[in-house]
């Protein structure tokens, strides 16, 4: 079924109308009066609609029903990559969506080669979001993961600490695994920090370990910084029975 989104402000009760890019790409599906449609507001609510009218930049619909979205995750997962050169953050920022992250973010550490500045920052930030919304369209989400740049890696950690269960990936750690994390306890939450290109330096891990994280290691081959957030991700949402 064809999904929209919307922002939560335009979910009124009876009636929706889609404008601009919507409609649009309404008009391009060749939407007919008589149809169904979701709409979503991104926050994980979802509206079953039938089209009623359409009209040039506008397409009016009859809202038949409310739901919470089913295809969100139980246990939030935030992923925390630290900058990348390259497309790699955009990558993982569209996988991450459709494997059900629940948000993204991004941040600087000593080994980074990349590093936005605040001006071309701001514009990534844009194309970072977009790609996301486009990729929970595509993938049947009811929310869209918000994409976050984190200021610091201090910040990331502090940030990343808050999760009931907060893990950090570093190669050289040899005997704590993730699926150990993963069966030590119940969480509610949790979130997966990966480091650069050239990885994590150990005064960086010690520091994690201070802020509260629990170091892990995703096995005995070493995985591109695009690779182990998604191997994690997909990791955590197996456990946890989304798959």
């Amino acid at each position: 079924m064809t999904r929209f989104f919307v922002e939560p402000e335009q979910m009124r009760p009876e009636f929706l109308v889609l404008t601009g890019e919507n409609a649009q790409h309404a008009k391009v599906l060749r939407l007919k009066q008589g149809e169904q449609v979701l709409v979503c507001d991104g926050q994980g609510r979802e509206c079953l609609c039938t089209v009623s009218d359409l009209s040039p930049g506008q397409v009016s619909l009859v809202v038949n029903s409310r739901q919470d979205s089913q295809a969100e995750a139980a246990v939030p997962v935030s992923v925390y990559m630290a900058y990348a050169k390259g497309d790699k953050l955009e990558h993982v920022i569209q996988k991450a969506t459709e494997l059900g992250a629940y948000e993204i973010a991004a941040f600087p550490s000593a080994r980074c080669v990349s590093r936005p500045d605040e001006k071309s920052l701001k514009k990534k930030l844009e194309r970072w979001q977009k790609i996301a919304a486009s990729a929970a369209q595509q993938s049947g989400r009811g929310r869209i993961p918000q994409v976050i740049a984190l200021g610091s890696y201090r910040e990331a950690l502090h940030r990343a600490a808050q999760a009931d269960l907060a893990i950090l990936f570093y190669e050289n750690e040899r005997s704590a695994t993730l699926r150990m994390a993963l069966e030590a306890g119940e969480y509610r939450s949790v979130s997966l920090l990966t480091g650069p290109e050239g990885g994590l330096e150990e005064q960086e891990v010690e520091q994690a370990v201070e802020a509260g994280m629990r170091v892990c290691t995703l096995g005995k081959r070493i995985l591109r910084c695009e690779t182990a957030p998604l191997c994690a991700l997909s990791a955590v949402m197996y456990h946890t029975g989304e798959f």
